[in-house]
């Protein structure tokens, strides 16, 4: 997979490269992250990307011509463009899935009061927030959006099974997990996890999962029951 980041702030993006299991694709080849600073597209001195807004309200948009011309020069034939922003479609896994499908995808990172909404409106494919709040750029959400996806792409995880026993990825938060020591100040390891019997493990890890949304997700829970048959309604 491609991505492509365009941003003001190009030297955030550096960690990435050294990061877990992003800078490992990486170095594999499976992943390919090119980073633009859209200030490269402007053409004064002072190298301005920004303006007020027409009609007089407070702060500062970042200009059309600068971001579309930034886009431009990356999206090739096969780029699909993503706005990170407040106004977008909240980040989920069923999305971080879909869009590790996708090969080439290109980030928009916006600043100040966001970007000049023609850019949004004609030349972005769609927004993503990744939650109902604001912050000062997209950086950071490019990032987890990055991190959330890349654990799609066939091959980049060590186990193959990782990815789709996380929470989330079958609807249900995830089971409980234990490691050493078996006793810890007199809170036991389950006992069946020691038993060997895959099916009975099996078994206690979805009670686990489903006991674990209802407690901490109850909306999840709840869309989950909605969702399945009555026979998993067990908890």
């Amino acid at each position: 997979m491609k991505i492509d980041i365009l941003t003001l702030f190009p030297d955030i993006f550096a960690i990435m490269e050294s990061y877990g299991v992003i800078g490992r694709a990486m170095k594999e080849k499976k992943l390919d992250i090119q980073v633009t600073n859209i200030r490269d597209f402007t053409y004064d001195k002072h190298r301005t990307v920004d303006a007020g807004v027409f009609g007089g309200a407070p702060g500062m948009l970042m200009k059309a011509e600068p971001v579309v011309e930034s886009l431009e020069s990356v999206k090739g034939d096969d780029g699909h463009i993503i706005y990170l922003s407040p106004q977008g479609k909240v980040l989920d896994q069923d999305k971080a899935r879909d869009l590790a499908k996708l090969p080439h995808l290109v980030l928009l990172c916006g600043h100040y009061e966001g970007v000049d909404s023609r850019v949004v409106n004609h030349f972005v494919d769609e927004e993503i927030s990744i939650g109902d709040y604001v912050l000062t750029g997209g950086e950071l959400p490019a990032m987890v959006l990055i991190d959330s996806v890349v654990r799609w792409i066939d091959g980049v995880l060590g186990n193959e099974e990782s990815a789709s026993t996380d929470s989330l990825a079958n609807g249900l938060l995830q089971h409980d997990e234990f490691t050493k020591p078996r006793d810890f100040r007199g809170y036991l390891v389950p006992e069946v996890l020691l038993s060997g019997n895959h099916k009975a493990i099996a078994e206690w890890r979805e009670a686990s999962a489903l006991e674990n949304t209802k407690k901490k997700r109850p909306d999840l829970y709840q869309k989950y029951c909605q969702e399945n048959p009555p026979s998993k309604k067990n908890l």
